[in-house]
């Protein structure tokens, strides 16, 4: 049984992975219907979040019904990531997760994210920091390296738990890689089986199936998985993850019917959490995904994706479900 702090989760814990501009409340509320077992909010920054910064403030908007949950923080300065970490610390969430994965140019070329990689006293340092600093649980989250060359998340793995963290997600991917090839998963498995390794390790990358997400657990021994990427638009592959995983037995693919009642469940929450603008906009990442593999719908994806309007949304909704009205 996996434990990180107080939390206790079953056998086989399946996490919802941190994804800007996708893990908003509204998208956390669809995965935990669907059985997801943790969840984490949108990165914050700690720069614009000790700021008071209206993004960084709404993000750290958790609801009850959607716990447990965790805030991530990034930042590549110790001061401000300390006191971003008490500012989070005060909008009671379950844990505090530090991010030392974001691969965006933007990100790790100042030294957040993965680029703190590069510079592995001051990771420890800021890690000792925080965790010093905070009264919950912290985590963290990396990759394997900063790139081929460079594969030192052995080293970093023993370095943050001495840090007295409590848990660590690996990314199968160096920052080099940002989300491109195939994740290795062999690295996450030699950390988890590290005898001098006692804290939960948990695996991430390229987790897009049931039969995927048992092969990690049973090739590499992890505490938890970790699920990005294949959740947009597909919320119900968490519900798929978990039977598969707790009775062996794959369910019947959605059809197209349920496919749409869901995204319809979607848009609603969306609208009535964000407004009908920016309710509808929020949707299109999701809308670009809830029907692929959809034959003949090229014209009716880029449709939904321009639509402006609630009401031209669901128009085309139940058109979804009236001309492509059979089982993926």
């Amino acid at each position: 049984m996996l434990s990180i702090g107080k939390l206790e989760f079953g056998k086989f814990p399946v996490f919802l992975a941190p994804m800007e501009d996708v893990t908003d409340p509204v998208f956390r509320h669809m995965c935990k219907h669907f059985g997801v077992d943790m969840m984490y909010t949108e990165f914050i920054s700690a720069d614009g979040l000790i700021r008071g910064g209206k993004k960084g403030l709404a993000k750290l908007e958790i609801l009850e019904e959607e716990r447990p949950v965790g805030i991530q923080l990034y930042g590549h300065l110790i001061e401000p990531m300390v006191e971003a970490a008490l500012i989070a610390e005060k909008a009671n969430p379950d844990l505090i997760d530090i991010n030392y994965g974001c691969p965006v140019k933007k990100i790790a070329n100042r030294g957040a994210g993965s680029g703190m990689m590069r510079d592995v006293p001051k990771m420890v340092e800021m890690t000792k920091r925080i965790v010093d600093a905070v009264k919950l649980p912290v985590t963290a989250k990396t990759r394997l390296g900063w790139d081929e060359d460079s594969k030192n998340i052995e080293e970093i793995a023993e370095r943050l738990q001495d840090c007295g963290i409590q848990a660590l997600t690996i990314h199968g991917r160096t920052r080099a890689q940002m989300y491109l090839g195939s994740a290795d998963w062999t690295l996450i498995g030699k950390v988890k089986n590290n005898p001098r390794i006692k804290i939960p390790i948990i695996g991430n990358g390229d987790i897009d199936s049931p039969q995927k997400a048992r092969q990690m657990f049973d090739d590499y021994g992890v505490d938890a998985i970790m699920v990005g990427r294949a959740s947009i638009g597909n919320p119900w592959l968490f519900k798929e993850i978990k039977t598969f995983l707790d009775t062996g037995e794959l369910l019947s693919p959605l059809s197209l019917y349920e496919k749409v009642d869901i995204a319809k469940k979607h848009l609603k929450i969306s609208l009535n959490s964000k407004g009908d603008r920016v309710g509808v906009i929020l949707m299109r990442r999701h809308f670009a995904n809830y029907f692929k593999g959809l034959a003949n719908f090229k014209q009716t994806r880029i449709r939904l994706l321009q639509a402006n309007s609630p009401e031209e949304v669901l128009q085309i909704l139940d058109e979804i479900q009236t001309n492509f009205g059979a089982n993926l």
